[in-house]
Order: C-alpha cells, then sequence, then structure tokens
C-alpha cells in the first residue's frame, strides 16, 4: 500500500466467463517476456473488493517508475463478466483497459462449475443437490439475491457466485451490460474451445489484441482440468434447447456461429 502511487493500474482484464479456460490464458500471458503478472491472478476489485478503494488496488500490480515502460499487466478475476456492478465500476477505474472474454459452450461450463462447487471439501457454497435439482433450485434462489445486489451494491451474496449454473450461460445479457460502458473495440470475445483446442491460434489473437509480439511458450498444460461422469443425455438435450435462443443472440452480436 505505501508505494501504491506508484504502481500501474492493469491494461487488460480477463473478466470471464468462469469455467471457461480463464486460468489458463493468465497462465500462458503470465509467461510472455513482455507481460508482467498481477500478484494474484484474480484480485476480484471490481466485484468483491471495490470498498477497498483505487490504492489498494493498485498495490497489486507492478511498481511504474517511468511515464513509459515495455510490458502490459492485467488480472483475471472472471465473476467480472457476472456481476452487476463490475462494468460500471471498472469503466469508472479503467476506463482504457482492454477486454477478453473467453466464452464455452454454456452446457458444459454449468456442468463443469456443478461440479466445481460438489467437490468443494469445506464451507457452505458446497453443492448437495443432484444437478437437475440444482438448477431448478437457481430459479428459485437467484432472482431475490440480484435484486438485493442491485438494491445495495454493497451486497455479496454467495449463492449469485456459487449457484448461477445456467444464469452465467446467458452470456449476450452479459456482454450487453459491458458493451453500454466499455466500446467495442476494447474486447475481444474468444471461444474458450479454441484455447483449448488450437492453443498457438488463440494465443496470437490474444497478443495481437494487446499489441505484444508473438510468441510461443515453452511448455503449458490445461489447469484445473478435473475428470467425472458427463451430464445426463436428457438433461443436455433439455439444456441444448433452454441455450438455443441466447446463444443466436450471441452469434448474431458477435457474426460468429460457435457452434453450441
Amino acid at each position: 500500500m505505501a508505494t501504491a502511487p506508484l504502481r500501474t493500474l492493469p491494461d487488460y482484464l480477463i473478466i470471464g466467463a468462469q469455467k471457461c479456460g480463464t486460468t489458463f490464458l493468465y497462465q500462458l500471458l503470465a509467461q510472455h517476456p513482455r507481460v508482467k503478472s498481477a500478484f494474484l491472478k484474480e484480485v476480484h476489485y471490481f466485484d468483491l473488493n471495490f470498498g477497498k478503494g483505487n490504492n489498494w488496488y493498485r498495490s497489486n500490480f507492478p511498481l511504474q517508475m517511468r511515464n513509459t515502460r515495455t510490458y502490459v499487466t492485467g488480472e483475471a478475476s472472471p465473476y467480472y463478466l457476472f456481476h452487476p456492478h463490475a462494468a460500471e465500476r471498472a469503466s469508472m477505474v479503467v476506463p482504457d483497459a482492454k477486454l477478453i472474454v473467453m466464452l464455452r459452450n454454456p452446457v458444459d461450463r454449468a456442468y463443469s462449475h456443478y461440479q466445481h462447487q460438489v467437490k468443494r471439501v469445506t464451507g457452505e457454497a458446497r453443492e448437495t443437490l443432484a444437478f437437475e435439482e440444482a438448477i431448478e433450485a437457481e430459479d428459485r434462489i437467484l432472482p431475490a439475491e440480484v435484486s438485493k445486489m442491485r438494491q445495495d451494491k454493497s451486497y455479496k451474496s454467495s449463492s449469485h457466485r456459487t449457484r448461477s449454473y445456467l444464469s452465467r450461460g446467458r452470456y449476450m445479457d452479459q456482454l450487453l451490460v459491458w458493451s453500454s460502458y466499455f466500446p467495442r473495440r476494447q474486447m475481444l470475445v474468444l471461444k474458450s474451445e479454441d484455447l483449448f483446442d488450437d492453443t498457438t491460434n488463440a494465443l496470437e489473437r490474444v497478443l495481437d489484441f494487446l499489441e505484444i509480439p508473438h510468441w510461443t511458450p515453452a511448455a503449458y498444460s490445461i489447469p484445473n482440468k478435473r475428470e467425472y461422469t458427463g451430464v445426463d443425455p436428457f438433461v443436455r438435450q433439455r439444456l441444448d434447447e433452454y441455450y438455443k435462443p441466447y446463444n443466436q443472440r450471441l452469434y448474431e452480436y458477435l457474426g460468429v456461429d460457435f457452434g453450441w
């Protein structure tokens, strides 16, 4: 904190979505010779820690001893995309930041999120319901939590973070919120499957967006990869139908069909 005024603010934010490869991308970028990492991957300033103030946020980033520098820095907090106040807050603090959004097939994302909560060892956030029961419970729980968050910007909802299995996959609604605060040219939206399946080309797109030289990491592996039983085929069909109109809106907005 003592050196916070001498520290830079981030050049880029990886804002989500959760369980879409944000950790993988952040770790790839952290190896680049022209990138300096934040002290934490997930600083969570614009969602959970905004009350701590801008100097606290600056304290998470490298020192900037001169007016010019040869590196970029950033963080990755995947709750930002979904949080109702994060876009507005970010626009006030880092209006020129470049935003990177990772989007995964929403059915796969929802089930991965669910499995993450099931496998939590301790804490209130551990999911004890079956997947079908959990997504049905979401519709009963989340609307009231969102209402509380909108009425009280300091309210932190554990359920909104942890039990938002289907809601987080309605990507278009979240992108429109961020687009109302940031120009489209400052946002790069990537299909997560492209990063997993063709890492080199996907990474080059990110490097071009950040305006730093192309580079290939010596070695890498996908972190947080879990093995678990797949979604029941009947449930998957139901969710494919559920997300179809949301995905179509996304494809029209981006001008690309992700094939989900």
